[in-house]
C-alpha cells in the first residue's frame, strides 16, 4: 500500500451466531485484535439459540477486510453468511435513474405527453428547430462520453468498467448544478467512430462532456467535435484540471506577492492535462513555462514523433532551455506535476526560487509526499481530498455547463475558462485565504453560482451565447403551435 494512502473502507459482515457456542463479545474481541473498528451493529433476526447480525467494520483495505473475516470464521459457532462493501452496495443497480417531471395520472395526461398531443410539439420543432432547446430535455442535458481508455489511474479498462465513473460524474452534474447528465460509454477506440457516434447523438443534448479518453486521441476527438457541432464540447480531463489549477495559482500568487507575467513555471508531464494546463496558463498571462517529460525539457531544437510535443514547444519555453527536470527547476517559482509519483524530491525544492509553489497533482500518489515537502514550500496543492488545497475538477465542470446551457452557448472558449478560474478563486475571500486554503471546498454552494455567472457573462462578451436575454422561453410564443 502507498505510504500516502490514508483511505479506509467499511465492510458489512452478516454473521450467523450460535449463542451456546460463541458470544458477541468473543467476536468483537477478535475483530479488535485484527485491527478492525466496529462502527455499527444491526440485529437481523434473533431466537433463543441463534441470532443473525450485520456488523459494520472499518478496515484499512480489501486485504485487511479478508483478514478480519478469516479471523471470525475460525470461531466455533460464528458463520459468515455474506460480506458487502458499502461502496459496492451504493452501486447496485447503478447510481442514477430517470424520473418523469410530471406524473401520468389519466388518459388526458397520456394524450398530452404522448399521442396524439405530442404531435403538435413535434410539428413546432420541425418548423423551428431552435424550439428543441425549450420544448425538450436538450435545454438541460449533457452527454458524458468515454471509451474507457484512460479511467482515473486505472488506464484502459474498457467501456463497461468505465460506467461507474461516468455515472458518478452524472450524479455530480445533477447535485451540484441541476444538470441532467447521461453516461455513454462507447465500445470503440477509433477516433473517427467516436466522432461519428457523438455527432449522431448530439441532437438530444445541450452539451458534450468528454471523459477519460486517452492521449493523444483525445486532442483530435475534441477538436473535431468542437468544429463540427454547434453545442459546447469540453474534455474535462484536460480543461477541468487546467481551470482549477489556474484558480489555485491566482490565490497562491496573492500570498507570495508574485505577478503572473513574471513567474517561471515548470510543468512535468506533457500529456492531455499538461498541455491544457500550459495553454491555459499562457492565455492567463504566464510568459515563461517549461514543459518536461520523459525526453527532458520540451524545446524547439528537437524533432518529436509526438505532434503534441511539437505544438507544445512552439508556445512555451521562450529561452529554449534543454536538459532534465533538475536543470529546469533552478529558480522556478512554480512546479506543476501531472505525471507520476516520486518525480520531485527535496533537493529539487531547494533549487527553486523563494516561496516556491508546488502543485503535485498525480493521483492517487503525488509527485512528492506533501508532508515531506511542507518545510520547503510556501504553498502545496495536490489532487487528493485528504490534504489541503485539492485541485478537483468538481469545482469547475458543473458551473461551466450550467452557465453554457443557460445562455445556450455554442462553445466553451478560453475566455469562459479563465473567467471560471477567476470566479473559483474569488470564492475564497481575503480573510479566508491562507497557504492551506487557496481553493474553496467542492461543497461550497457559492462555487456553481459564481462560475455560472462568470461563464454567462464571458459567453455574451465573446459572442458565443445564443439565447436572447430579452425573450422568455416560457412565453406563449414557445408553448403554442
Amino acid at each position: 500500500m502507498s505510504q500516502l494512502s490514508k483511505a479506509s473502507m467499511n465492510i458489512i459482515i452478516r454473521l450467523h451466531i450460535q449463542k451456546n457456542l460463541v458470544s458477541f463479545s468473543d467476536i468483537a474481541k477478535v475483530i479488535g485484535e485484527t485491527g478492525g473498528d466496529i462502527i455499527g451493529i444491526d440485529v437481523i433476526s434473533t431466537g433463543k439459540t441463534q441470532t443473525i447480525r450485520d456488523i459494520t467494520i472499518t478496515v484499512k483495505n480489501k486485504q485487511h477486510g479478508q483478514l478480519v473475516m478469516d479471523s471470525i470464521s475460525v470461531l466455533e459457532g460464528a458463520k459468515v453468511i455474506s460480506v458487502s462493501d458499502r461502496t459496492f452496495l451504493l452501486h447496485i443497480g447503478g447510481k442514477i435513474e430517470i424520473t418523469p417531471k410530471n406524473p401520468i395520472k389519466n388518459r388526458d395526461d397520456l394524450s398530452r405527453v404522448y399521442t396524439p398531443g405530442v404531435a403538435q410539439v413535434c410539428h413546432a420543432i420541425a418548423d423551428e428547430p431552435v424550439k428543441a432547446h425549450s420544448l425538450t430535455i436538450k435545454r438541460n442535458t449533457v452527454a458524458v462520453i468515454s471509451d474507457g481508455t484512460a479511467v482515473l489511474g486505472l488506464g484502459d479498462i474498457g467501456p463497461l468498467a468505465a460506467m461507474p465513473v461516468m455515472e458518478g460524474k452524472a450524479m455530480l452534474f445533477k447535485q451540484m448544478a441541476g444538470v441532467d447528465a447521461f453516461p455513454i460509454c462507447l465500445d470503440t477506440k477509433d477516433p473517427e467512430e467516436i466522432i461519428r457516434i457523438t455527432k449522431a447523438i448530439a441532437p438530444a443534448f445541450g452539451g458534450i462532456n468528454l471523459e477519460d479518453i486517452s492521449s493523444p486521441r483525445c486532442f483530435e476527438i475534441e477538436e473535431r467535435l468542437k468544429q463540427e457541432l454547434d453545442i459546447p464540447v469540453f474534455h474535462d480531463d484536460q480543461h477541468g484540471t487546467a481551470v482549477v489549477l489556474l484558480a489555485g495559482l491566482y490565490n497562491a500568487l496573492k500570498l507570495t506577492g508574485k505577478k503572473i507575467e513574471s513567474i517561471k513555471v515548470v510543468l512535468n508531464g506533457v500529456g492531455a492535462a499538461g498541455t491544457a494546463c500550459a495553454k491555459m496558463l499562457v492565455a492567463a498571462g504566464v510568459r515563461n513555462i517549461i514543459g518536461v517529460d520523459r525526453a527532458g525539457a520540451i524545446h524547439r531544437n528537437e524533432t518529436y514523433d509526438n505532434p503534441n510535443w511539437t505544438t507544445f514547444a512552439n508556445i512555451t519555453n521562450p529561452d529554449n532551455i534543454s536538459g532534465s527536470l533538475s536543470d529546469c527547476l533552478i529558480g522556478a517559482d512554480v512546479f506543476i506535476g501531472v505525471s507520476a509519483p516520486g518525480i520531485l524530491n527535496v533537493s529539487h525544492l531547494k533549487m527553486m526560487a523563494a516561496d516556491p509553489i508546488v502543485f503535485a497533482l498525480a493521483n492517487p500518489d503525488p509527485e512528492i509526499n506533501p508532508d515531506l515537502a511542507e518545510p520547503y514550500v510556501r504553498v502545496m496543492a495536490t489532487g487528493r481530498s485528504d490534504y489541503p488545497n485539492q485541485i478537483n475538477n468538481v469545482l469547475c465542470f458543473p458551473g461551466i455547463f450550467r452557465g453554457a446551457l443557460d445562455c445556450r452557448a455554442s462553445e466553451i472558449n478560453e475566455e469562459m475558462k479563465i473567467a471560471t478560474a477567476k470566479a473559483i478563486a474569488d470564492v475564497v475571500s481575503n480573510d479566508e485565504l491562507s497557504e492551506t486554503y487557496i481553493v474553496p471546498s467542492v461543497f461550497n454552494q457559492k462555487v456553481v453560482e459564481k462560475v455560472r455567472e462568470a461563464v454567462v457573462k464571458a459567453a455574451y462578451e465573446t459572442g458565443v451565447a445564443r439565447k436572447d436575454l430579452l425573450k422568455d422561453e416560457n412565453s406563449k410564443e414557445f408553448i403554442t403551435s
